[in-house]
This record gives C-alpha cells, sequence and structure tokens, in this order.
C-alpha cells in the first residue's frame, strides 16, 4: 500500500496548492483539515475533481490528538501547516490561539517520535518570530519605508535575525518554530522551518485578518472600499504561491541536507512592495482608482518586513520567483473568473482592511 503524504491545513490556501502539485506529480495526499475557514470546503472539492481518490480527506481539528496521531501514523512525509494564522484574533483569544499552534504542533511532533522511522516534517512558520524590527532605522522614500541599514537594504532580514516575539500569535508560531526545530536536535525528527512573508495567488480568499493581497484586490474588484492599518508606507516582499509551494517539496526532497535549519522565505528585494504601491498596481488592473482610508497601527505590526532569502535559495536550489506586478495581475484574473462564475466570496473578506 502507497504511504500518502499529510497536510495539515491541507485545504487552505497554501495547503491546496501544495495538494495539487503533490497529487499532481502521482503521491497520495491525506489532508488533514476542520474547514473553519472561508473556502476551505471549495478548495477540498477543487482537490478532489481534479485528482479523486488520491486525496484522502480527514475532517479534523489539529487539537484532536488522537485523530492527528492516526492521521500521521503511516505518513511518509508531514507538512504541517494548519495554524491560528491571525494576529488580531490571538489578540481575542490567547488560549485557542496557544491549543492551536503550539499544543498542536507539539502533539503532531509526538506522533512523529514515537514513530522514531524518520519520517520527515515541514513546518510553515512566519517572520513574525522576528518581532516589530523596532531597533531599526527606516527613511521614507517616496510611497516606501527603506532601511537605513545598507545591507539590509540590500538583501533582506537574515536568519541570524535575533528572534523577538510579540503578541500571542507571534508568541505561538514562535514557539512551535522553537520546538520544530529542537525535536529535530534533542529527538532526531527529520524536520525544517520555512519561516514565510507574505504569500499570495490563486485559491487565496484573503481577510482583514491575513492574506491581505487577495483582499486588496477582492475589494477593489467589488469596487468598496479599503482600510489601512498605519500609514500604507510599510513594505512587505510579497512572493506567489508557486515559489512557496516549490520550497515545501524542495525542502522534503533535500531533508537530509536541511534537517534542523530555518529558512526566511519570501519575495525578497525584488519583490518588495508598499501598501500604497501595491494599492497603485491594483487601480491600474481594475481600471479605477482604489478608495482608501486609513486606521492607527496594530499590535505587532512592521513598517518594513524583506526577506533575505539567499540561505533558502541555496539550500533548496529555488527557481526564479514571480515578478509581483504579474503575479498580483494572475491573482486578479483568477479571483474575477470566480466573481464571473458566481462563486460567492466568504461574508468574511468583506470587512475592513489590512497589514
Amino acid at each position: 500500500m502507497t504511504k500518502p503524504i499529510l497536510i495539515t491545513g491541507g485545504a487552505g490556501f497554501i495547503g491546496s496548492n501544495l495538494a495539487d502539485r503533490l497529487a499532481g506529480e502521482g503521491h497520495d495526499v491525506r489532508v488533514y483539515d476542520a474547514l473553519s475557514r472561508p473556502g476551505t470546503e471549495r478548495n477540498l472539492a477543487w482537490l478532489q475533481a481534479n485528482h479523486g481518490a488520491r486525496i484522502d480527506f480527514v475532517h479534523a481539528d489539529i487539537r484532536d490528538e488522537p485523530t492527528l496521531a492516526a492521521a500521521a501514523a503511516d505518513a511518509k512525509a508531514v507538512f504541517h501547516l494548519a495554524a491560528q494564522v491571525a494576529v488580531t484574533t490571538s489578540m481575542v483569544d490567547p488560549v485557542a490561539d496557544f491549543a492551536i499552534n503550539i499544543a498542536g504542533t507539539l502533539h503532531l511532533l509526538e506522533a512523529l517520535r514515537r514513530r522514531g522511522d524518520g519520517t520527515p516534517l515541514i513546518f510553515a512558520s512566519t517572520n513574525k518570530v522576528y518581532g516589530d524590527l523596532a531597533d531599526l532605522s527606516f527613511d521614507l522614500e517616496g510611497d516606501a519605508y527603506v532601511p537605513a541599514d545598507a545591507n539590509v537594504r540590500a538583501h533582506g532580514i537574515g536568519e541570524a535575525r535575533p528572534l523577538d516575539f510579540h503578541t500571542p500569535y507571534g508568541c505561538s508560531k514562535g514557539a512551535a518554530d522553537q520546538y520544530v526545530l529542537d525535536y529535530a536536535r534533542s529527538f532526531g525528527v527529520p524536520a525544517a522551518v520555512l519561516r514565510m512573508s507574505c504569500i499570495y495567488g490563486h485559491r487565496q480568499m484573503g481577510t482583514e485578518d491575513q492574506g491581505w493581497v487577495a483582499h486588496f484586490l477582492i475589494r477593489a474588484l467589488e469596487g468598496k472600499p479599503i482600510t489601512l492599518y498605519g500609514d500604507g508606507h510599510q513594505v512587505r516582499d510579497i512572493l506567489d504561491v508557486s515559489n512557496a509551494v516549490d520550497a515545501y517539496v524542495r525542502a522534503w526532497q533535500r531533508i537530509d541536507a536541511v534537517r534542523g535549519r530555518a529558512f526566511n522565505l519570501g519575495g525578497g528585494p525584488a519583490n518588495a512592495v508598499s501598501l500604497r504601491q501595491l494599492l497603485g498596481h491594483i487601480g491600474e488592473l481594475t481600471g479605477r482608482e482604489v478608495d482608501v482610508t486609513y486606521a492607527d497601527w496594530r499590535a505587532g505590526d512592521q513598517r518594513y518586513f524583506v526577506a533575505d532569502t539567499r540561505a533558502a535559495e541555496a539550500a533548496l536550489g529555488l527557481a526564479p520567483k514571480v515578478d509581483w506586478r504579474h503575479g498580483v495581475a494572475e491573482l486578479a484574473r483568477w479571483l474575477a473568473g470566480e466573481r464571473r462564475r458566481n462563486l460567492p466570496i466568504p461574508a468574511t473578506a468583506r470587512a475592513g482592511a489590512v497589514a
């Protein structure tokens, strides 16, 4: 019997794209998902329609330890993407954030440790582990903040940056990140960590709390206003989901070489864009200026985050990144196609704003 690849959060945005890639390459894929986020049921149906019996679906919460252990019992590899993903939600319910992001990850690691057969795990972490970068100085050039430090400006934030957890979400994802690395060190679990910047692309239904590139596009396509938290000059390096999926697959394929390591995964300096610059591009794509309002900065907001991706590129042999202008235009076309087919955009994607 062929062993499946387990993807926790496999019906989510990145998870469904990863499942599609792996199933398309002939792997059996076990999608483990609570279907709690808008759009996940649609993603699951898409996967099942495209890949049939190659998709084995487990409808369960990451906090369900016995079901999680059973799902991991025969997996040949595990991609752990299931998480509570929003800073704002973690501020409202930090206990649930802890249970999902820390306890859920620990239960999964324990299941693999008990197996003791070297099943690899790739963990989806976040750039929030580096905190708000308040010690860095930034200059305002045009519509974007840029680092005063020439090396950071040229390359971005590297993995040597000290960890500095802010907000319950930063604490929970950061703790899980460190648990994964320590299980590789202490127990020999072949695991690696990808600390992601802002990923965007097909099958993303963004909300004001997470998935802001798609959220901006959805609001603009509907002719509705967008609220920016902060001044809109904050900069992120955005990465097309196809590049992210490739990094996950290559980390698995090269796990013997990269086990116990954490890599920054983002668009890098070439795909760094401020919120105002992105909205200008969206206005060009839609043919009308985007209606924007402003609100106060939110907890843990970074004025700038651009990942130094040189370590990942060298260790994983990554392909060139999709240019953000092309990738955003492709996402706009996909979202417009969803609207033409009268597929409803989830209600939670209709509330205010982002980033």
